[in-house]
């Protein structure tokens, strides 16, 4: 990448920001390190790793690598075999712990949790927990090693205790009783690594000693007493002893340490890695950033991009795009309305998409891969070089023409500028041209009519202009693609005081072509903006039609789920009510069985006017009497045996006796025996002679028997859900019951045993079901269940 150019587009701010979120050296080194790629699949690679660091920030928290320090020099010397101090050692245990937390914090909170990039660098940590156990052991701190650190160390900080307790014993009573008139003060003191006392130099003969040093003024000498030298040498040795047993306790540490080389060397590079991704993690989340979507064919799409060096709070997000429908795109619109704050996100955007970084725009913008970004953006007049503004900008221009190709990305910021309009005009429009016509993709600020005239007039150039507000003197920094801008001089002018009659003067200096381009222009950005204000109240219609419709749809998920919970209310009365009916229908038959002819019809009646009132209420069929027929039966249409239907019953019986004089007849209906008026009868057609004679051999056989011989004294359940299942059994149990049937035999089968269960839990509700058992060896084993009725 050009130099030059990365300073331009002040790539290296970008980098100063990413080095702030690193925890530490490691880490920063590479973020300060940190070039845009060249290589679309590392592209790729970085940015999936910025997003997922950028996803565990957001779910976990920041990793964090805060005070650790660099341990390349000491991995070094541990190679040469050199024994480690303890403060070195403690660095290496901080970095094993940071190396545990790491691990910690990249473990998955699931198994089933899908995993992600950053997965391969947790695995490669080896947190070597009890070698950084024994060093947090033996070393309390850089100037401290524990007494626990070895059994030898122990005992001589035992023996140092013991001797030191008598020195200061021995000392104490002399200070307090023999020897406290020849002391300057009664304290005891240190020279060197000895005890001593301070004793006034006129009574050096009466404190017997070591003199080891002497004050400033020479009024007081420090003298140990004969009474504790041999203490002191004592003391000494120890303290030799102690410093020996420490180098052997930091050797067997180092030793410890260098046996597990390869794996601190990966540590510490993995520590460093995951410090630089999590540092471009935390700047996406600063930032508010997205992962941009990447091309390899130069196409630029970003949405409503922020430039990361300006104000978040004030700064216009822009949108712009190039290298799809057009490969040129020219900016134009009056100063400080953001022609340049546009060029530089476009080319800075790109940049920092290559090195990795996620950029400040809405989700799903689009980049492109280049060989190169190359920006002449500002001026770069030098007075020691004896450049002019125009000089500056041509030699740039001179070595962008040099390096370019078909993979550039090239911005200029007011093309042609510094020199005369019409020769600058006509050069830019050159270049531009010569761009074009290979494909590069270019973006370019610039004042000149010409090259607006330029961008309309040619294929694959767009016309863009930075948004003004003549009425506040102020730009509004909006990008409108499509839209040439306009100078807006004379308006400025106008508003800033200059008189009609210079404002006027000068127009007289335009040519009528640019004057009616000018005006053109004018006419067109007002069309723009009746255009935008129409569109932004079609968009206000349709945001209110779309909360209308959410609203509706809200109340009519309000109103079915209203609705389905009174289904389910009355579905439950209804099964309960039905529940009962049944009970009560049971109890019915139960009386017709025992009590047979002797049962009263009013009585009958009744108890079926319960049951129908009672189904009436869940909205079921109820037991209806069947219509009766349009014309009334007469006494002399009955014979003996005729076959009539019950119509208040809804059941059939036969003629016993004739009508009486009432009009009543006796009918026999089952076990049955009542007297019933013509009209609530009606005559049922003959049955062919096979059917009457098969029936008249049925009751040959006996009383009731005609019912039990068209019932099976078994039912067959298997194949039928447990709904089906449950229907057909309770209407089979229904008719076996009137059949006068002992008992029955369910097939249900084996298979899950759900059959079985739900049939078992229905026989038990059943008050005619005396008992019931599975099926014996020879009868069906467990796929039958024997149902026996009571008398």
């Amino acid at each position: 990448m050009n130099k030059k150019s990365l300073n331009k587009l002040e790539y290296d701010k970008i980098i100063g920001l990413l080095s702030e979120q690193a925890s530490f050296k490691g880490g920063r080194d590479l973020c300060e390190n940190l070039m845009p790629l060249s290589s679309l699949e590392e592209v790729e690679k970085a940015q999936d790793e910025t997003a997922c660091a950028f996803s565990r920030i957001v779910k976990k928290g920041r990793l964090s690598f805060y005070g650790l320090v660099p341990i390349n020099g000491l991995l070094k010397r541990l190679e040469v075999g050199a024994i480690l101090g303890s403060g070195e050692l403690l660095h290496l245990k901080n970095m094993l712990k940071s190396a545990a937390q790491a691990k910690s914090y990249g473990r998955r909170e699931r198994s089933d949790e899908p995993g992600d990039l950053l997965d391969t660098y947790f695995d490669l940590l080896s947190p070597l927990t009890p070698l950084a156990t024994e060093i947090e052991r033996c070393i309390l701190a850089e100037d401290e090693i524990s007494d626990e650190a070895s059994p030898n160390l122990k005992n001589i900080r035992s023996q140092m205790k013991r001797i030191n307790d008598r020195i200061h014993s021995t000392l104490n009573q002399m200070v307090n009783k023999s020897l406290r008139t020849y002391l300057q003060d009664p304290i005891v003191t240190m020279r060197g690594d000895r005890y001593c006392l301070p004793v006034k130099a006129e009574y050096k003969a009466q404190v017997p000693g070591m003199i080891h040093d002497q004050s400033a003024t020479g009024s007081t000498l420090f003298i140990e007493p004969l009474a504790v030298v041999n203490l002191n040498n004592d003391m000494r040795e120890l303290l030799a002893k102690e410093k020996d047993e420490i180098q052997v306790i930091l050797a067997d540490l180092s030793n410890q340490c260098s046996e597990f080389l390869p794996e601190m060397k990966v540590n510490n590079e993995t520590l460093a890695t995951l410090d630089f991704i999590f540092a471009k993690g935390n700047l996406a989340y600063l930032w508010k950033a997205a992962k941009p979507l990447y091309n390899d064919e130069g196409i630029i799409e970003i949405r409503e991009g922020r430039h990361p060096l300006l104000d978040p709070k004030t700064v216009v997000p822009i949108t712009v795009s190039l290298g799809d429908a057009f490969s040129l795109l020219v900016i134009t619109g009056p100063n400080t309305g953001g022609k340049t704050v546009t060029l530089k996100t476009i080319g800075l955007f790109s940049l920092i998409g290559q090195a990795g970084l996620h950029i400040p725009a809405l989700d799903r913008s689009r980049l492109s891969l280049f060989s190169d970004v190359l920006a002449d953006i500002g001026d770069e007049q030098s007075i020691e070089q004896s450049l002019s503004t125009f000089s500056s900008h041509l030699t740039n221009i001179v070595s962008f023409l040099k390096t370019i190709d078909d993979r550039s990305l090239v911005l200029f910021d007011e093309l042609g500028a510094g020199t005369d309009p019409t020769e600058g005009a006509a050069l830019a429009i050159a270049i531009l041209d010569y761009l074009h016509a290979r494909g590069i993709r270019t973006a370019a600020t610039t004042h000149y009519s010409e090259l607006k005239v330029y961008a309309l007039s040619t294929k694959g150039v767009e016309n863009a202009s930075c948004e003004f507000d003549v009425n506040t003197l102020r730009p509004t920094y909006r990008l409108l693609i499509g839209v040439p801008g306009k100078s807006n001089a004379f308006a400025i002018a106008k508003r800033l005081g200059l008189p009609d009659y210079i404002i006027d003067a000068a127009k007289e200096q335009i040519d009528e072509e640019d004057e009616s381009f000018e005006d053109l222009i004018g006419d067109l950005d007002r069309r723009r903006k009746d255009i935008e204000a129409k569109k932004m109240e079609i968009d206000r219609h349709n945001l209110d039609l779309k909360k209308q419709k959410e609203r509706l749809a809200e109340k009519e998920s309000k109103l079915d789920a209203r609705r389905d919970k009174i289904m389910q209310a009355a579905n439950e009365e209804a099964a309960k009510v039905l529940s009962d009916a049944k009970a009560e229908a049971d109890d019915l038959i139960k009386k017709l069985r025992k009590y047979g002819e002797n049962i009263s019809l009013a009585d009958l009646e009744r108890d079926r006017e319960k049951v129908r009132k009672r189904l009436a209420k869940t909205g079921a069929p109820a037991i209806t009497p069947i219509p009766r027929t349009a014309s009334e039966l007469k006494p002399t249409d009955l014979k003996l045996g005729e076959k009539v239907r019950v119509l208040s019953l809804n059941v059939t019986g036969n003629v016993i006796e004739l009508p009486d004089k009432k009009g009543n007849v006796t009918v026999q209906m089952g076990i049955i025996k009542s007297r019933l008026p013509l009209s609530d009868l009606e005559i049922i057609d003959e049955e062919p002679l096979y059917v009457k004679k098969q029936k008249e051999q049925r009751r040959n056989i006996g009383s009731g028997m005609g019912k039990s011989l068209s019932i099976r004294p078994e039912i067959n359940l298997i194949g039928k859900t447990v709904d089906e299942a449950i229907a057909a059994l309770d209407k089979y149990l229904d008719d076996a019951y009137l059949a006068h049937l002992s008992s029955v035999r369910i097939i249900h089968g084996k298979g899950t045993g759900a059959l079985r269960k739900a049939v078992a839990d229905h026989l038990k509700k059943q008050k005619y079901v005396k008992s019931f058992r599975a099926g014996e060896f020879g009868e069906g084993d467990a796929g039958v269940t024997v149902a026996e009725f009571k008398e």
